[in-house]
């Protein structure tokens, strides 16, 4: 989305205080949390004095270190630690930070921005950031004012990463020098947040951290109010109920948001939805107020005039969450009435909202990632080799060679790197291959085999490194297959140095 969260729940509810999005852990469970603090010096951690979270370096999840900044001095003593450093990435125009995950597990994934005048420039860039290959949005800012207030951007998406890693990626536009601040992975429950396919994931904009609530998967709620609504509350904890699936925090429902004047519903609009975009809305709903026996709250939902949730009562002190499905975006209206024969006003306890995001584009394939990877370490190759090797095209890997296939994963076809003395290989993957037209034991060509050992049936990759080659010497091994991955191709493995 294009609006921050603020500008979004401003727009959808003129925002009220029970609106708190989810927040801070304070000394909880951070089993599963990958908070990474971006610019921190290399092996370097620390436990965030607000939250009680375990903050690392991002040093060990890039190639390429970019420049460590810190927020101007004025700045600093206003945020918390995680977002007084960053990192900025003068150079190239994609990098890449690498993070190990659980296959299948559905992570909220939040990426922070804190500008905080770093450069001393006052200038604020414009950049792309990637999930893997496929773009996850914009990254602009709002001109803040003077200290302590800053531009930032937090980004935030709802995601299961179908491989062992992602890569978070920084794509500079030429709008200026992209930035990161802090990169935070939070699981999920696997049915929290459903979507209609698995390649949909679900992204919304910044939340302002109240401080308030406490969150086992530490999202930020952000409290609103608004001149037509008044407040509700209870001090006794909240039973999730049917909400465990999202663990909705007592803290954010034990206030709920009610019409002022009992004769009219508690109306709500979204008015800037982009039309070519679904979205998913999620209601969360429970009485705060111990009811006597005569009173009754019995409330219905319609959408643009049309009946969109049948009338139900919220149970007292338990959680109920309502999920819209997907919907299509433009102008939608909503209305929560109160229901025949019910004598008080309808409730709202918390709310979000996300925007589907369509990851379609298909990874290299996992075999051939194994592979390259492996000889990218083995031979120390600097190339700008980051995120993805083969998709998105525009950004290949620096040397590649790959195929694409509609509906099927990139495959590498060859590559060229060259090793730390100089040395030059160009290889190329699929087949069971065999060496020809040389002597069975000349030991060229066995150094040559032992450094392309197989990782897989289908795969050479190499596992350690062979002495470079004199200038201008150059020996060329034709490799043949009799089963390849595409008919009647034959691969080639050059050795040869450069200067």
């Amino acid at each position: 989305m294009s609006r921050t969260l603020k500008q979004f729940l401003t727009a959808l509810l003129g925002g009220f205080v029970a609106l708190s999005l989810v927040l801070l852990v304070h000394a909880q469970d951070q089993s599963g949390f990958i908070s990474i603090d971006c610019g921190l010096p290399e092996n370097s951690s620390y436990v965030e004095s607000t939250t009680g979270i375990n903050y690392i370096s991002d040093a060990a999840f890039i190639d390429i270190i970019g420049e460590s900044k810190l927020m101007l001095p004025e700045y600093r003593k206003f945020y918390r630690e995680p977002y007084i450093s960053l990192r900025s990435f003068p150079q190239g125009i994609r990098n890449c930070y690498k993070i190990n995950v659980t296959s299948g597990t559905k992570y909220l994934i939040r990426a922070l921005f804190y500008y905080g005048n770093y450069d001393g420039q006052s200038k604020l860039p414009e950049f792309e950031l990637h999930l893997g290959l496929n773009l996850w949005g914009s990254v602009t800012f709002e001109k803040a004012s003077t200290p302590p207030s800053t531009p930032f951007r937090e980004k935030e998406l709802i995601h299961v990463p179908l491989r062992s890693y992602i890569h978070v990626c920084l794509v500079n536009t030429g709008s200026g020098v992209p930035f990161i601040s802090a990169i935070e992975l939070r699981p999920l429950p696997n049915a929290s947040y459903p979507t209609q396919t698995p390649k949909e994931s679900l992204a919304l904009d910044w939340r302002y951290d109240t401080g308030i609530p406490k969150d086992i998967h530490d999202r930020f709620w952000e409290p609103f109010e608004r001149e037509d609504l008044t407040q509700i509350g209870t001090s006794s904890a909240l039973n999730s109920g049917s909400n465990t699936l999202y663990q909705v925090p007592s803290g954010v429902m034990c206030t709920a948001a009610m019409p002022k004047l009992a004769s009219v519903p508690l109306n709500f609009s979204w008015p800037h939805a982009d039309n070519n975009e679904s979205y998913y809305m999620y209601m969360h709903f429970a009485e705060v107020q111990k009811l006597q026996a005569n009173q009754s709250r019995q409330m219905y939902v319609t959408k643009n005039g049309e009946p969109f949730i049948e009338p139900f009562t919220p149970k007292y002190l338990y959680t109920t969450t309502v999920d819209s499905g997907a919907m299509s975006g433009g102008i939608n209206n909503f209305s929560i009435f109160t229901a025949k024969n019910s004598v008080l006003s309808p409730i709202l306890n918390a709310i979000e909202m996300y925007m589907v995001k369509q990851f379609l584009q298909s990874e290299t394939n996992q075999e051939d990632v194994d592979a390259i990877t492996n000889i990218k370490s083995t031979y120390k190759i600097r190339k700008n080799w980051q995120g993805d090797p083969c998709a998105p095209q525009v950004y290949s890997w620096e040397g590649l060679n790959c195929s694409y296939h509609e509906n099927d994963s990139p495959r590498i076809i060859s590559f060229y790197g060259t090793c730390n003395q100089g040395l030059v290989l160009e290889w190329i993957n699929w087949g069971d291959f065999s060496f020809h037209n040389r002597p069975r034991n000349d030991p060229k060509i066995e150094l040559i085999k032992q450094q392309l050992n197989r990782v897989n049936s289908r795969l050479f990759v190499s596992t350690a490194k062979f002495k470079c080659h004199k200038l201008g010497e150059q020996q060329i091994h034709r490799l043949s297959s009799s089963r390849t991955h595409y008919k009647n191709e034959e691969r080639f493995a050059i050795i040869k140095s450069l200067n």
